[in-house]
């Protein structure tokens, strides 16, 4: 396998493109802590935590289709993964997420020892998302509560401590993946079931599953508004929060538990749609207020 091939297995081993979630709200925890609380703008250290969301969703992904190979060899949805295709070796996937867990915390080092303190913790959640299906149904939580590291992390980057309007946007990402993720799991209710997985789906069944996403995701439509409100935001977030609002809303009227044609659609597009306008139209707001 030449070079380049190699490069583009990996990049789709980690689906570089799921960044799209949660780097707007790194990049709003980032500049809410320059723009609302005065702190100090560091190109550099910008870049650092741009780095640090790639080398924590390298890392996760990685180690989640490692930990999951045999699994995904036996699901016909998941077998053309890299690692059961044989694309991308079970021990080459494996260095990888060790070279990327070590390159996140040497850069967390570098930006401040609050960091660089919490930088195992962050690690523990979101590598050890890989093995909560396997005993829990929340772990669509568990994956939520990964990514909604990346605004309070991004924050504490900047500032060194906690504060509450970043909390309020980790909230956000928090239900809002939780509830996307239970929608991207309908697919695979059956095969859990067989193979003693847990999921939401597999434990309340495809209609009760749906509802408790439409429920989630109105907690976190909620918490959008109460965030720009406590933040004292200006019109630019406004009309970002109603088009978040509306396409996570919109993807309940696209999936249904007896079919499930659109889940791509609701799951990728949508919400990335959803981040990318959310993240660029409070940036705005931050820079132009």
């Amino acid at each position: 396998m030449n070079a380049p091939t190699t490069v583009k297995s990996f990049f789709s081993l980690v689906k570089f493109s799921h960044t799209i979630f949660a780097m707007p709200f790194a990049i709003i925890g980032f500049f809410v802590a320059v723009q609302k609380f005065n702190f100090n703008y560091d190109v550099y250290l910008f870049l650092k935590v741009i780095a640090c969301m790639v080398l924590a969703r390298n890392a996760a992904m990685a180690y989640n289709r490692y930990i999951d190979a045999s699994i995904d060899a036996i699901n016909p949805r998941t077998a053309v993964r890299e690692i059961p295709a044989g694309v991308v070796s079970p021990r080459s996937a494996l260095a990888f997420v060790i070279i990327n867990c070590v390159l996140f915390i040497g850069v967390t080092f570098s930006i401040n020892m609050l960091c660089f303190a919490l930088s195992p913790v962050a690690l523990g959640v979101i590598l050890g998302y890989s093995w909560s299906k396997r005993f829990t149904a929340l772990c669509h939580v568990i994956l939520g509560l990964g990514l909604s590291l990346a605004p309070i992390g991004a924050f504490i980057a900047v500032s060194g401590q906690f504060m509450l309007l970043p909390i309020l946007f980790s909230v956000v990402v928090l239900l809002w993946v939780s509830g996307f993720d239970i929608i991207y799991a309908l697919q695979d209710q059956e095969f859990d079931v067989s193979n003693n997985l847990h999921s939401i789906p597999a434990r309340m069944g495809k209609d009760e599953a749906l509802n408790l996403a439409k429920l989630l995701h109105v907690f976190s439509c909620l918490i959008v508004l109460w965030a720009g409100s406590y933040g004292h935001f200006h019109l630019l977030y406004w009309i970002g929060a109603c088009i978040f609002i509306a396409l996570v809303m919109y993807q309940h009227s696209l999936v249904k538990a007896d079919d499930l044609s659109k889940v791509n659609i609701a799951f990728f597009t949508t919400n990335g749609i959803a981040s990318m306008v959310f993240g660029t139209l409070v940036v705005l707001d931050l820079f132009m207020y």
